[in-house]
């Protein structure tokens, strides 16, 4: 995306906003335009802009900057300004700890009958986007894939948890040159975890997502090498 052209985008967000511009709304929109691998790292966030363009006062504006920086999304560097938040190699090992843990667990207690079409839905879009060509779309369907997992365990506070944990995970994308080279592959395994799940065999779906994981964390460690080096 065109530097800047994300700002320009936030203006049709402003209505959504009205008497709820709140500072937890505009960290929300902000966060998912980072899910959605608009806001690379490094990403300088200027407050006149985005105020601007949100119409929200300077001082909701830097509230949401506080919580999404306590989300580890953004940080701030003394007289330089805001910026989206350059993940490291251990941030890789940490999230992909809590995936394991989280989404693997969910997969496990997942009872034979819960509803599936969110995790359906996004496993298409996925689908539809490879055809078309669209990788960075292929990415933000991978994410929903992801969150409507999580979503299985029926816990608002797991949802919560897995939306700002995949945000993060967006950023550590941004490592990967090739991202169809990345992505493309994952396409076949989101199909089959939803076929277990649908069959009922959640615990096969686990290790399947297990292994899953496991090779996405060392592509992206050896992406973080290659980077350093």
């Amino acid at each position: 995306m065109a530097s800047g052209a994300w700002v320009q985008e936030l203006s049709a967000e402003r209505a959504a906003l009205g008497r709820a511009s709140t500072a937890g709304r505009v960290a929300e929109i902000l966060r998912s335009h980072i899910t959605e691998g608009r806001l690379p790292p490094g990403t300088r966030l200027s407050e006149e802009d985005i105020g601007a363009a949100l119409g929200v006062s300077r001082n909701t504006l830097r509230e949401a900057f506080r919580l999404l920086a306590h989300e580890r999304l953004l940080v701030h560097e003394f007289n330089r300004g805001v910026f989206v938040r350059r993940l490291t190699v251990d941030d890789v090992h940490d999230l992909y700890r809590f995936r394991r843990l989280v989404e693997g667990g969910v997969l496990r207690a997942c009872p034979p009958d819960v509803a599936l079409d969110d995790v359906r839905r996004a496993v298409e879009e996925g689908e539809s986007a490879a055809a078309d060509g669209r990788w960075v779309d292929v990415g933000t369907a991978n994410m929903r894939f992801h969150q409507s997992l999580a979503a299985l365990a029926g816990s608002p506070r797991v949802e919560e948890a897995m939306r700002h944990v995949l945000a993060e995970l967006r950023l550590v994308f941004h490592v990967m040159a090739a991202p169809q080279t990345f992505h493309e592959p994952y396409l076949a395994d989101n199909r089959r975890i939803l076929d277990l799940l649908e069959s009922g065999d959640g615990e096969t779906a686990a290790a399947a997502l297990e292994r899953y994981l496991t090779a996405a964390e060392a592509q992206l460690t050896e992406a973080y090498a290659a980077t350093s080096g």
